[in-house]
């Protein structure tokens, strides 16, 4: 935006130097022809419109030079809006395709999700409901996890080891029992890597 208006302020600057040019040509010519004319006779008024010409001629010259450099930074400006709107024109298409790719991994996820919760309906049918309801209150005290892993005589909820007593009495513990970490109070979930 700022280059552009740089590029709009250029304009309008080489615009009233070019005017200002045109003015000063014009005004030279018809001192010019006036000189060219032999109307003007008196040779006080003639060396004075001789002076005038001369002195228009080295403000033309010099008002043409401030147009030249106009034109140059006006050229300049040009060339970085156009630089800038090519940028801005990556930058909104490659916004385009990350927002695109959002957007499908949105999808992706949230059908996921439903395919998840979906299962875990299923798999909650099945569960009994003191159970469930058990797993649902630790769940909400302990951050959305309920139960863990025993792995290799390690909660995987709290991630610490059970000590002997602990292992023994989880051993002992018939396999249909709910067996409860003793540091976390997370469901323990038994498995062939538990090292028990």
């Amino acid at each position: 935006m700022a280059a552009e208006t740089e590029v709009g302020d250029t304009e309008r600057e080489q615009a009233k130097a070019e005017q200002d040019v045109d003015q000063v040509r014009r005004r030279s010519e018809r001192d010019q022809q006036r000189l060219d004319s032999g109307m003007v006779t008196s040779p006080k008024d003639l060396e004075s419109l001789q002076s005038e010409i001369a002195s228009l001629a080295r403000r033309q010259d010099s008002l043409e030079t401030v147009v030249l450099e106009i034109m140059e930074r006006q050229e300049t400006a040009a060339e970085r809006a156009r630089e800038l709107a090519s940028a801005v024109e990556g930058l909104e298409k490659t916004g385009t395709e990350l927002t695109s790719r959002r957007d499908e991994a949105t999808a992706e996820i949230d059908a996921e999700a439903e395919r998840t919760r979906r299962d875990r309906e299923t798999v909650a049918r099945s569960v009994p409901e003191a159970l469930l309801s058990l797993y649902d209150k630790l769940r909400a005290q302990h951050g959305g996890v309920g139960a863990a892993k025993l792995y290799q005589k390690q909660c995987e909820g709290c991630r610490l080891e059970l000590n002997i007593t602990e292992l023994n009495d989880v051993r002992a513990a018939p396999a249909d029992s709910v067996v409860r970490c003793e540091n976390c109070r997370r469901i323990l979930v038994r498995t062939p890597e538990s090292g028990l």
